[in-house]
């Protein structure tokens, strides 16, 4: 009996203990990147960045509540959100508050798709059935039909109110202690609302430091970012594949970048020029697969130095 039954009994006990590593611990287990990316002008003082992304906030999780809000102690110069806030429709008011003392440094955001719609329950397998098939949100999809409306707007103004740059599609510039950073970014293009033609054109002369921002790394947005010459993108989206192979990495991007990149900084060359990219894994995940494995969640402090 034991011969027959101890290795069944062995796989299932074990992928029991990591099911309940992956939805009890892990995904509660929140940590702090920090990296230094060399590109700004020469003699300029080095800036701290903090960049927050896929929040996923749903109702009660006061964990990560208190942990967004310890960030504040990190004393960023600035602060970039790249999107998906909400795995909630009543999540508002908890990302506004949690959020609410990085507000009082200067900062801007993107939304993603999950900003502005509410997640649906979906079979994981999908994405790697979408990877295979060369297909991502509605990049190749068909449309999406009953979904659920967020209350985006409420989210926009609160970020609006609190000072925060509204990046959809645009451009705009923030100046805090004699230096101006010139930000510009797209709406989400895993649901196709990105609009490259509105911010052509590439960096201008009347910043002294310009970067990219947007949620989702799909290639053709970081093509045309760094072949404008934006020496620096972030974005987010990925989370970091949630569900990681330990020492193999991610399976999924749930785009069409490389899963190489699918968090932390890399490099990205489009037309001879070069640009460095930054993917945050994100410090929340779906409300329906509220699981991470050998992928944290997390945050990051970016130092900019000079180049080199």
């Amino acid at each position: 009996m034991r011969a027959r039954y101890g290795v069944p009994l062995g796989i299932a006990a074990a992928g029991a203990a990591g099911l309940v590593y992956a939805a009890g611990f892990e995904v509660r287990s929140f940590r702090l990147r920090r990296v230094t990316v060399p590109v700004l002008p020469a003699g300029m003082r080095p800036l701290r960045v903090l960049q927050v992304s896929d929040i996923h906030m749903v109702g009660g999780q006061r964990k990560k509540q208190r942990w967004l809000r310890s960030l504040a102690g990190l004393r960023p110069d600035f602060v970039i959100n790249t999107g998906d806030n909400l795995s909630d429709p009543e999540g508002v008011p908890e990302v506004l508050d949690a959020l609410g003392p990085l507000m009082d440094f200067p900062g801007a955001y993107v939304f993603g798709s999950n900003d502005y719609y509410g997640p649906k329950p979906r079979n994981p397998a999908r994405y790697l059935l979408e990877k295979s098939a060369g297909r991502h949100g509605l990049n190749g999809n068909p449309p999406v039909t009953g979904a659920i409306h967020n209350p985006w707007e409420d989210l926009r103004d609160g970020f609006d109110a609190a000072g925060w740059l509204n990046l959809t599609n645009t451009r705009g510039t923030l100046k805090f202690e004699g230096v101006s950073v010139e930000l510009t970014g797209l709406d989400d293009p895993h649901i196709k609302r990105d609009r490259y033609a509105h911010v052509a054109g590439g960096p201008s002369d009347d910043a002294d430091f310009s970067m990219a921002v947007v949620h989702a790394p799909y290639l053709r947005v970081l093509d045309s970012f760094t072949a404008d010459g934006y020496p620096l993108i972030l974005g987010g989206h990925t989370h970091g594949g949630q569900l990681c192979i330990p020492f193999y990495g991610a399976l999924v991007t749930n785009c069409d970048l490389d899963t190489d990149r699918v968090k932390g900084l890399s490099r990205h060359t489009a037309e001879g020029r070069t640009s460095y990219l930054h993917v945050s894994a994100g410090c929340g995940t779906n409300r329906y697969t509220p699981v991470r494995f050998a992928c944290p969640p997390e945050a990051t402090l970016m130092t900019l130095v000079g180049r080199e």
